[in-house]
């Protein structure tokens, strides 16, 4: 009977130390879901951040345009526009805008292509002046004051004398944050005895 007893007690002792290593297992497995579930939440909130950052950025670092001008030359006996010079400044909440990484493309009539910054406007090229900078930054737009030129030679990257009356030309102006300016440039249906004109 005491034999008996004892192995019953036995039996319970080994079912009670197998509860505890499944039990024992069960929490570890937890444990370790539980760090994978952590590691990858951080994962993505991180990226999360990232992203709405990007996206925040390519919002608002902006160009704006405030007036763009065209010159007429009419040297080859036909009036058209050989230059464009658009007037730009920081767009409102943006950071500091470096035009020197900038690119423009240029949609028009005869060609399509994409500009940089360069010294002197070319082919491929767009130059930027100051209008106002008072602490030399060009060509960073670093203050809400500041106000550059972007120039583009029409003549050479139409590949033409320039951009003929009433043509029009559609400028996608890309900061370094990916942020993108619209500016579509009319030129007017006559430019007759113009020096230089609105577009």
């Amino acid at each position: 009977m005491k034999d008996a007893i004892k192995e019953r007690l036995d039996n319970r002792g080994q079912v009670g130390i197998g509860t505890l290593i499944v039990f024992i297992a069960m929490v570890l497995v937890a444990a370790i879901a539980a760090g994978v579930l952590i590691n990858t939440a951080g994962f993505l909130q991180s990226k999360s951040e990232q992203t709405g950052q990007d996206s925040s950025a390519q919002v608002s670092n902006r160009v704006q345009v405030v007036s763009g001008f065209g010159t007429v030359n009419d040297s080859s006996g036909n009036e058209v526009v050989d230059q464009i010079d658009l007037t730009v400044m920081r767009g409102s909440g943006s950071d500091d805008i470096n035009l020197s990484t900038a690119t423009i493309e240029w949609i028009g009539p005869n060609t399509a292509t994409t500009l940089v910054e360069n010294d002197t406007a070319t082919n491929s090229d767009f130059s930027v002046s100051d209008i106002k900078d008072q602490d030399g930054s060009v060509p960073v737009l670093n203050s809400q004051d500041d106000r550059f030129t972007i120039s583009m030679d029409a003549a050479a990257i139409s590949g033409s004398d320039g951009l003929g009356e009433g043509q029009t030309v559609e400028l996608r102006l890309t900061t370094q944050y990916g942020a993108v300016t619209l500016y579509r440039a009319n030129v007017p249906q006559s430019l007759s005895q113009e020096s230089a004109v609105t577009v």
